[in-house]
């Protein structure tokens, strides 16, 4: 009896409901990736975890020099370092968390032409860097609030709240800009500019009440403007640190930037490995 050569072709399950299955499956994968990154960013290097405290900490020394002795700009009664280093953690978070997972597939490309695993894990594993670095940060602010003796009240438990919209943000910003690094090697260059540039049009460096009130609803929509104005809502205690018809236009925003981007992303998905 002869036996037929033949080709075992292996392929994604049709449907969104077998690729929640396929990303449960390949979990493991997920957590390998993220302990992969992990050790890539902190092994071997001279200062390792302390460049993360240092970057958010210098920035904000900068800020509050610029922004509270120069141009001597209000601060609601806060100290300013509290204030900044309160909108420079989210900012951080959504700045690192963005530019990993954009250039998550590229630095990948090796791993998606060997085999079948839902790529969405790629992207979302190198969030969990992003997750260090904050939690990093998080312990200099609480240092910082005791230096100043400024604590936070009962707001401070909607802070993970906040952090999630900042996740979900850049995690869709991540989705659209790898999908297009795929495709366009260029992309890879516009997400540095990206950054710089959001940096100076969010109210990191100073309180966005500053903004003329007809001003507000444009104004927040940059969705972290309504982050950022959270964390410091938060974080200080100050009520009107925060404009809720804004902050409900972010909302919106960003649950339409999360579904596009995962829509866009698998509409790319199986074209990956081919052109990568």
């Amino acid at each position: 009896m002869k036996n037929d050569d033949f080709d075992l072709i292996i392929e994604p399950g049709r449907g969104i409901g077998h690729y929640w299955r396929d990303l449960w499956q390949y979990r493991e994968l997920f957590y390998f990736l993220a302990w992969r990154d992990l050790l890539v960013r902190y092994k071997q290097t001279i200062i390792g975890i302390t460049w993360s405290a240092l970057r958010p900490f210098l920035t904000m020394v900068v800020f509050t020099i610029v922004f509270s002795k120069l141009a001597r700009l209000p601060s609601e009664g806060i100290p300013y370092p509290v204030l900044v280093y309160a909108a420079l953690l989210p900012w951080q978070f959504f700045a690192n968390t963005f530019t990993e997972s954009s250039n998550s597939l590229i630095d990948n490309q090796n791993l998606l032409t060997k085999v079948y695993f839902p790529r969405i894990i790629v992207p979302a594993s190198s969030v969990v860097v992003a997750l260090a670095d904050f939690a990093i940060s998080i312990v200099i602010m609480a240092l910082l609030m005791l230096w100043y003796g400024y604590l936070p009240d009962w707001r401070i438990i909607f802070l993970p709240l906040f952090l999630l919209q900042a996740l979900l943000f850049a995690f869709g910003c991540g989705l659209w800009i790898s999908a297009l690094n795929v495709q366009y090697r260029d992309f890879r260059y516009v997400v540095p500019f990206i950054v710089q540039f959001g940096l100076y049009v969010s109210p990191v460096g100073f309180n966005s009440s500053i903004v003329p009130e007809q001003w507000r609803m444009l104004y927040a929509l940059n969705p972290m403007v309504g982050v950022i104005e959270g964390f410091r809502w938060a974080l200080t205690g100050k009520a009107n640190l925060i404009y809720w018809p804004g902050y409900l236009l972010s909302l919106g925003l960003i649950a339409g930037i999360l579904v596009s981007g995962f829509w866009w992303f698998r509409r790319m998905e199986r074209s990956f490995s081919d052109v990568v």
